[in-house]
This record gives structure tokens, sequence and C-alpha cells, in this order.
């Protein structure tokens, strides 16, 4: 019997997800949660055979998460389904553990494609996933401003253009102020920005919120 772990905080995301999987893996057992906090204990709790997870979900960042999970359960395959486009999020998932990165537009039946790869012990991304992730390996021309950012720095960029405040980030990840606003001046400086403002912009037009 297989068994899927689903982490989504929008419901209708989580039942349609199960009832495809059940309908695919007869006798399945699915269980269902809706941050990151509830999927790491329920990730520990028992084995999986595959856990899905959306990519934006209340609490932890996922993709630290999905760091946490791996060292955790190195051999538990974590699928990432995410509204964001492949080209602004597969490299980093992939980097941080997810064996599998699909757009929630993906049909159906790529979803269970993916699915029996991942449990095959195979790694699964779109056609337009691959091409990033092949990019990423050389020197890209057409490489986006964020993706000059290490992880903590695309972190920080996403909440300054949420409008969070420096102090608002520093607390939320249990850091000093300096330590955020040291963040701040180099994404600034690699993103050849000048306030949050431009940063806030930038982030609407590409999609990173």
């Amino acid at each position: 019997m297989s068994k899927f772990l689903i982490a989504d905080d929008h419901s209708l995301i989580r039942k349609g997800l199960s009832t495809l999987l059940r309908e695919e893996f007869p006798g399945a057992e699915v269980c269902e949660v809706i941050d990151s906090s509830a999927l790491i204990k329920e990730a520990v709790a028992q084995k999986w055979d595959l856990i899905i997870s959306d990519i934006s979900m209340p609490g932890r960042n996922i993709l630290e998460t999905l760091r946490q999970l791996k060292k955790m359960l190195p051999n538990t395959p974590v699928l990432i389904l995410s509204v964001h486009p492949e080209d602004q999020y597969v490299v980093r998932a992939l980097k941080a553990g997810a064996s599998g990165y699909l757009n929630k537009e993906s049909h159906p039946d790529e979803l269970l494609k993916a699915v029996r790869q991942l449990m095959l012990g195979k790694k699964y991304v779109s056609a337009e996933g691959a091409e990033k992730l092949a990019a990423s390996f050389g020197d890209d021309p057409n490489q986006l401003p964020h993706e000059k950012l290490s992880e903590r720095e695309f972190d920080v960029l996403k909440r300054l253009a949420s409008g969070k405040t420096v102090s608002e980030i520093a607390t939320s990840l249990s850091l000093s102020v300096n330590t955020i606003s040291t963040y701040r001046s180099r994404i600034l400086e690699k993103m050849s920005m000048q306030n949050n403002a431009e940063l806030t912009l930038y982030a609407v037009e590409n999609k990173l919120i």
C-alpha cells in the first residue's frame, strides 16, 4: 500500500491531490497537512513513499524545510508543486533537496508521471524546468538579477518586497537587525537597485510575490 503526505494550505488543492492519488493507487494512505511545521512533524512520524508539498505555505520557508527533510529523511522523495513558473524556483528547490518540481497548472497526467518517477527513485521536472536546470550549470547570459542571490538573500528579498520592515524580518527569522540590514545592502548591490520600492516593483513584475 502506497503512503503519501500532502502539504498545502489550500483545501481544494489537498482534496484534489488526494482524490487523484487514491484513484491511481487504490488503497493508498494519504495524509494532509497545512503548513511547514505540520509537514515536518508528520514526515518523521512514519515512513512515506512520497511527500508532495506546495512551495508557499504559512510558517517556515519551504526551502529551509526541504533542507531539514533531506537531512532527516534522505531517502524520502519530495515533489514540489508551485504556482510560480519553473524559471523562478526549480533550481533552488532541487538544490534544497526536492526530487521533483511541477507547476500547479500541469496536467494531472504529468503529475502522476512525476509521482511514479519519484517513487522509483528518479527525479522529475518539466521540459521548461529541465532547460532552466541545465542553464544553471553554466554561465547563463539571460540570468535574472534575483538569481544571483543566495537562498537567505532571496528569502529576505521576498519579505522586503512584501512590505516587511527590517525589524519585522529580523524577528521572524530570529536574526539581528544589523544582520538583516547587511543582507538588504547585499541584495541592493547584487541587483543594482537603490531602494525597497525598486525591489518591490521587480518582485511583482517577476512574480516572486
